[in-house]
C-alpha cells in the first residue's frame, strides 16, 4: 500500500470526514489499491445496520430518507445516506450531485451524505454501492441508508445490499395488484404509501391490503407451519410534512427485531458475504480475461471478419484456442 493510502487510512480512523470522501471517491472509481483499503476497513465495518429505499422515480424516496434520517439524528445517531442517482450523459457523475432536496441534512454534523451514479447499473444499486457501505461502516455510522434510483424494475440487488427494504408507493401506482406483478412484494419488508393525502389513497391501502392476506409468503416464510413469519406492514406517510415517519421507524425497529430474533440477521448478512466473494472472483476473473487474452488478441480485427460473414463469434472464440 501506497504511503498517501496509509496516511489516508489512519486520518480515516481518526474521525476524518475528508478521508472519508477520499476513500469513497477512490472506491467508486475504482482506483488502483482500493481492494487493500476495502481489506483494512471491512474488519471494523460490523455495526451498522443498512435500510434500503426504493421505489419509482417521483415517490418520494429522497424526502422520506431526508426525515428518516433526521429522526435518527436528532437521536443522537451516527447516519449515513448513499443516494443512487442516474449518471450524467456527459461526466459519468450523479445527476442530482449532493441531494439538493435533502436541504433539512446539512447542517447535521452526524449525517454524511453521499451521492452515487449508476454508471450503467440496471438493478438501481451503482456497482460500489455495497463497497461504499463497508466505508461507512467503519466509519461509525450506525445506520446507513440506501436510496435506489428508481428505475421502475426489480431491483433484487438492494435486497442483498440491506438488512431491511422499505418499498415506497404513492397512490398514483395504480391498481395495488400491479405491485405484485412488478415484483415488489417478493422484496419488500415494508411498505411505504408516500403522498397519501392524495386522492384514491385509502383504496390503494385496501386494495395493497388484500393482495398482502392473499400473498402470505414472503422471503422470511417457509413450508413449515411452525416457523416465524412476518407481516408486511403498510405505512401511510405524507413526507414533506413529516406525517407517519414515526409510525415507519417503528417498523423497522420491529422489523430488526424479527430478523434477529428468528436468526435471518445472521443468515442473510453471511449469504451477503458468500455474494461478495463471487463478486471479487468474477471481477479478478475479468481482470484477467482482459490482461492474458483481450490484451493478446485484436478484438476488433475479429468483429470484423463477423460483420463481414467470413467467421461467426462462436467460431472465432473457439479459433482463440483459450486455455481454460
Amino acid at each position: 500500500m501506497k504511503p498517501r493510502e496509509v496516511t489516508r487510512i489512519k486520518e480515516f480512523f481518526d474521525g476524518s470526514v475528508v478521508a472519508l470522501a477520499r476513500i469513497i471517491s477512490h472506491i467508486e472509481n475504482r482506483v488502483d489499491g482500493y481492494e487493500e483499503i476495502l481489506s483494512q476497513l471491512f474488519p471494523k465495518s460490523r455495526n451498522a445496520y443498512r435500510i434500503g429505499i426504493t421505489g419509482a422515480t417521483g415517490a418520494g424516496k429522497s424526502t422520506l430518507v431526508d426525515k428518516m434520517a433526521m429522526e435518527f439524528a436528532d437521536d443522537g445517531r451516527e447516519i449515513g445516506i448513499v443516494a443512487i442517482d442516474p449518471s450524467s450523459p456527459f461526466t459519468g457523475g450523479a445527476v442530482l450531485g449532493d441531494r439538493i432536496r435533502m436541504k433539512d441534512l446539512i447542517t447535521c454534523d452526524n449525517v454524511f451524505i453521499r451521492s452515487m451514479a449508476t454508471r450503467g447499473s440496471l438493478g438501481g444499486l451503482a456497482a460500489a454501492t455495497k463497497d461504499v457501505m463497508v466505508a461507512l461502516d467503519a466509519f461509525g455510522k450506525e445506520i446507513v441508508l440506501i436510496e435506489t434510483v428508481g428505475v421502475g424494475q426489480i431491483e433484487l440487488d438492494v435486497v442483498d445490499a440491506c438488512d431491511t427494504v422499505i418499498v415506497v408507493l404513492t397512490p398514483e401506482s395504480g391498481d395495488s395488484i400491479q405491485a405484485m406483478k412488478a415484483g415488489l412484494i417478493e422484496i419488500a419488508d415494508i411498505f411505504a404509501v408516500n403522498k397519501s393525502d392524495r386522492e384514491g389513497a385509502d383504496i390503494f391501502v385496501r386494495g395493497l391490503q388484500s393482495i398482502l392476506q392473499i400473498k402470505e409468503d414472503n422471503r422470511y416464510s417457509s413450508s413449515e407451519s411452525s416457523e416465524p413469519k412476518w407481516t408486511i406492514p403498510i405505512v401511510s406517510t405524507i413526507a414533506h410534512r413529516g406525517e407517519g415517519i414515526d409510525e415507519l421507524l417503528m417498523e423497522i425497529n420491529n422489523h430488526r427485531q424479527f430478523i434477529t430474533e428468528h436468526g435471518f440477521f445472521e443468515s442473510h448478512r453471511k449469504m451477503q458475504i458468500k455474494h461478495k466473494i463471487l463478486e471479487i472472483i468474477e471481477q479478478h476473473i475479468r481482470d484477467l480475461i482482459e490482461q492474458k487474452i483481450l490484451g493478446e488478441t485484436d478484438i476488433e480485427e475479429i468483429a470484423d471478419k463477423v460483420f463481414k460473414g467470413d467467421i461467426d463469434p462462436y467460431s472465432a472464440v473457439i479459433e482463440l484456442n483459450i486455455d481454460y
